[in-house]
């Protein structure tokens, strides 16, 4: 997760505690952190030992370019960027050295969707409905 914040209030911080408890393996990408959620962090993609599958960016649209250049050197299969965060030329260049490419979506978000888990450290789904609220005094 390239861009993850060791600030638990931030984003990128709630979607990868949320996959760490899914049973996924998250690697976090922070030059300025040694350890976020216990996971060893590393400065760069290029820098993990192994593979990476997905490469999933909490970063802002301009440093897309450099990590999809990353993505693509260390033989990644997916680029997801988060919400937010678009760069089409990026996303053709990692289309075009075979990576699928999701954009403008969020990992926990579709995750929870597909799996039924959205209120699972978020949201309440219990009821979805468009009336408004009664206010309780």
């Amino acid at each position: 997760m390239v861009g993850l914040s060791s600030n638990e209030f931030r984003p990128s911080h709630f979607a990868a505690k949320y996959l760490l408890a899914e049973g996924y393996e998250v690697i976090p990408v922070n030059p300025r952190e040694k350890e976020i959620l216990g996971q060893v962090c590393y400065p760069t993609l290029t820098a993990i030992p192994g593979g990476v599958e997905v490469v999933d960016i909490f970063r802002e649209p301009a440093a897309v370019p450099a990590i999809v250049d990353e993505a693509i050197a260390i033989g990644a299969k997916v680029v997801w960027m988060q919400l937010g965060v678009i760069h089409e030329e990026a996303a053709e260049k990692a289309a075009a050295a075979g990576l699928l490419v999701v954009m403008d979506r969020c990992m926990k978000i579709e995750h929870a969707r597909f799996f039924g888990g959205l209120n699972t450290l978020g949201m309440n789904t219990a009821v979805i409905t468009s009336r408004k609220r009664v206010a309780r005094i």
